[in-house]
């Protein structure tokens, strides 16, 4: 485990939770908050109570299918929000890992056109990150141990990704 950050349930809590209090104390204020599913719907959920967001999105994005594995790009899977409910909106997109940026990009430049402002936040973020996130918890580079990934699923599905 030397070789992995690992971030506990616990731990969670109060990162999301210093992750709020910068973006408040920053005096950006969202309409509303677009998580990046799966790991951003964790994230999403606890920026919103804490900044008092009630309108939460969801992307669903394939990138990973294993450790350090991955697709050649991103893909954006359906339903995928329509432009017209994020017309003019002040959009936070909430993710767990800005790892090699490209999930972020995707949904940031899928947002730039429609909004009025998007910013990103995220738990982690690698140093390689095309992205440079607006708000972020802790830098690593490290792979993350998430609570929500840890453990195995209590399934078996056909073509089933692990630890990602």
């Amino acid at each position: 485990m030397a070789d992995r950050e690992v971030l506990t349930w616990e731990l969670f809590g109060s990162a999301s939770r210093e992750l709020a209090t910068e973006i408040a104390e920053d005096g950006f204020e969202p309409d509303l908050i677009l998580s990046i599913a799966r790991g951003g719907l964790f994230v999403a959920g606890a920026l919103g109570y804490a900044l008092a967001v009630k309108n939460l999105h969801v992307m669903n994005v394939e990138f990973y299918t294993g450790i350090d594995q991955r697709l050649d790009l991103p893909v954006m899977l359906p339903p995928v929000p329509q432009a017209v409910d994020l017309a003019g909106a002040t959009v936070l997109v909430a993710d767990d890992v800005a790892d090699t940026g490209a999930t972020l990009k995707l949904v940031r430049d899928f947002c730039a056109d429609h909004v009025a402002e998007v910013r990103c936040a995220v738990i982690y973020q690698k140093p390689h990150s095309e992205v440079d996130c607006d708000y972020v918890w802790r830098r690593t580079d490290r792979w993350i141990n998430f609570p929500w990934s840890t453990e195995p699923p209590v399934v078996r599905r056909r073509a089933q990704v692990l630890d990602a």
